[in-house]
């Protein structure tokens, strides 16, 4: 019988903690919930408010991989969950607004994605976010280059970038917005990304054209559509090792030579917080968020 764990009041039933999710480095399930609970709060203010959508990986990376998107069966009814608008109809989706929906989440296996705008106001993106994908042999490196361009054109429009590793191979960047739809923030995306591509050629791709994209970094706009999820800061993603989307300093981005530099897995992450406290969390400031030009 699964034994019950008591978070700030909710009995949770936390099952297979010996099992090994990450048969490369032998990370188990038990290691994975630890890591929730110590990372809660430098996590929880980034998804607290958002539908979640969970890439669940419950036998591990190589095992089955499948989206959630709907509240799943057997939801206990003290998770908080919201009407969120679909093109099918409206639908419900997962809030983890504390630990103990955290804890209960974290129990599925899965990486947490997020859209860019909060449960109260779908019609508003609060967020805008670049995914910078690059098509080997070009890698994190040439990631960061396209990086700190994109900060500078932002800035240029008075818009505040911040620099998160994937959990991949790649980099997102994200800035806090105000006052325009999701199909508004695409669009300058958009706009954004053809003008790296003009002032990178060889470097950059803003179509997601596979056989455009060997050497280059492909910058992903296409996030920021009122559908789609990007993966949450600090969630575990599902690849060989527990790697996270880990938040890193623009000091660091400059300085990236090596990918080794920008691949952080989940022991790593504690350590930072203590040293940088939340390195994303000017991204919760609502007086941070610039308006769209």
């Amino acid at each position: 019988m699964t034994p019950m764990t008591v978070v700030e009041g909710r009995k949770l039933a936390l099952s297979n903690l010996e099992k090994v999710l990450y048969p490369a480095s032998g990370f188990t399930k038990g290691e994975m919930l630890h890591y929730y609970a110590t990372t809660a709060e430098a996590l929880l203010p980034h998804l607290r408010d958002r539908p979640v959508s969970f890439l669940r990986y419950p036998d591990g990376p190589d095992g089955q991989v499948f989206f959630t998107k709907n509240v799943p069966p057997g939801t206990p009814d003290w998770v908080m969950t919201a009407e969120v608008p679909r093109s099918e109809g409206p639908a419900r989706m997962v809030l983890v607004q504390d630990l103990p929906s955290l804890m209960w989440a974290a129990n599925q296996v899965a990486e947490f994605h997020t859209h860019q705008w909060l449960a109260g106001s779908p019609e508003e993106a609060d967020r805008i976010v670049f995914d910078l994908d690059p098509g080997p042999p070009a890698t994190v490196v040439h990631c960061c280059e396209v990086a700190l361009w994109l900060r500078e054109r932002l800035a240029a429009d008075g818009i505040e970038a911040y620099a998160k590793t994937s959990g991949s191979k790649g980099l997102h960047l994200l800035a806090a917005v105000r006052g325009a739809s999701s199909e508004r923030t695409s669009e300058y995306a958009k706009a954004l990304a053809v003008e790296a591509e003009r002032a990178m050629p060889r470097l950059v791709v803003h179509r997601m054209t596979r056989s455009l994209r060997p050497g280059k970094v492909f910058v992903d706009w296409s996030q920021n559509a009122a559908r789609k999820t990007t993966a949450t800061p600090y969630t575990l993603r599902a690849r060989a090792e527990p790697w996270v989307s880990a938040p890193v300093t623009w000091e660091e981005v400059e300085a990236c030579g090596d990918p080794a530099q920008l691949a952080f897995r989940a022991p790593d992450i504690a350590p930072r917080v203590q040293d940088y406290g939340d390195l994303l969390a000017p991204l919760l400031d609502p007086e941070r968020a610039g308006p769209l030009p």
